[in-house]
């Protein structure tokens, strides 16, 4: 399988993306963990935990990146 290149050629957009799509997991594993508690699957419940705890913590440091940037730009 072959990844497909940015078809932006902006410094920031993978980061942009990237940061979109680590938000987005978040909320998506608030399904995966639900399901998994409703079929009294604990251990693949607290696996989702760990994939959005892993995923909010890169949206925050994506967060700040994309932030510090932007000011420097705006300089």
């Amino acid at each position: 399988m072959t990844e497909q290149k940015s078809p932006v050629r902006d410094k920031n957009y993978d980061l942009i993306r990237t940061l979109q799509l680590s938000l987005h997991n978040v909320y998506r594993m608030e399904t995966y963990i639900a399901d998994a508690d409703q079929r009294g699957d604990t251990e693949l419940a607290n696996w989702f935990r760990k994939i959005q705890e892993n995923n909010r913590k890169a949206g925050d440091q994506g967060k700040q990146m994309l932030m510090t940037r932007m000011q420097q730009e705006g300089r």
